[in-house]
């Protein structure tokens, strides 16, 4: 599983335009991230960039930033983003937590971590996912990417705080904690960063046309009326 945000957890100074905090958890069968989704997205830089030391950053893509200016080409944008498609045609799931920062600094107030919050309740829906598929029992490795070594350990304390707590018998043995560097170029935690922004997007704007948002709620749990409010995704407050 990987894990990736979109805006900051600050409640100090939150931005009128985006008051949002997500965090995504991509979570993959490994023999499907191995052998399909890894491959897909090598393929993927090889072909456009004729080398893999690229990383796939959700905003130099949109903003059309370099490398990624290759894509103010409209053709060849429209192939990648096609390639891009592929990449979340393959069966992998998505679960994130959504924080409304106004409306949560309102009710809890600024001493509680949005970042903490939307760790636990995130966390949660994934275990409850791998109870229901029967994968519970196995280990899943839950990765981070670094944000430096103090930010490092502060998430890691409060991870262990989660196991430690957690009223869901079984999740303390089901997850373990990894922090990778920028520099591992991690296919997943690249995937994961595809996810959170067009979530926060589509929760402000759902009126705008989102294509991301689209494939992303193709792979998210849903109840059994279709929704996905409170099992793929969790909006808080």
């Amino acid at each position: 599983m990987y894990v990736d945000e979109s805006g900051d957890h600050s409640l100090t100074s939150i931005n009128p335009d985006y008051p949002m905090f997500v965090l995504a958890f991509t979570v993959f069968p490994v023999d499907l991230y191995v052998e399909r989704v890894v491959p897909l997205v090598q393929r993927l830089k090889f072909d456009f960039f004729n080398h893999d030391m690229v990383v796939l950053h959700e905003c130099e893509i949109r903003q059309s930033k370099p490398p990624f200016d290759i894509l103010l080409n409209a053709s060849t944008r429209e192939r990648f983003m096609q390639r891009i498609d592929e990449v979340f045609d393959e069966r992998f799931g998505i679960i994130a937590t959504a924080i409304r920062k106004n409306e949560f600094l309102q009710r809890v107030g600024n001493n509680v971590s949005p970042y903490h919050v939307a760790l636990e309740y995130g966390l949660e829906r994934v275990f409850l996912q791998l109870q229901a598929r029967g994968v519970s029992h196995l280990e899943t490795t839950v990765v981070f990417e670094s944000r430096g070594r103090s930010e490092d350990r502060e998430l890691e304390d409060e991870f262990d705080r989660i196991m430690q707590r957690t009223k869901m018998r079984g999740m303390p043995n089901s997850f373990r904690f990894c922090i990778a560097h920028k520099q591992a170029n991690s296919t997943g935690l690249q995937v994961a960063d595809l996810v959170a922004r067009p979530i926060g997007t589509h929760l402000l704007h759902p009126e705008r046309s989102n294509r991301a948002w689209d494939r992303i709620l193709n792979r998210m749990p849903k109840a059994p009326d279709g929704s996905v409010r409170g099992w793929g995704l969790k909006v808080y407050p």
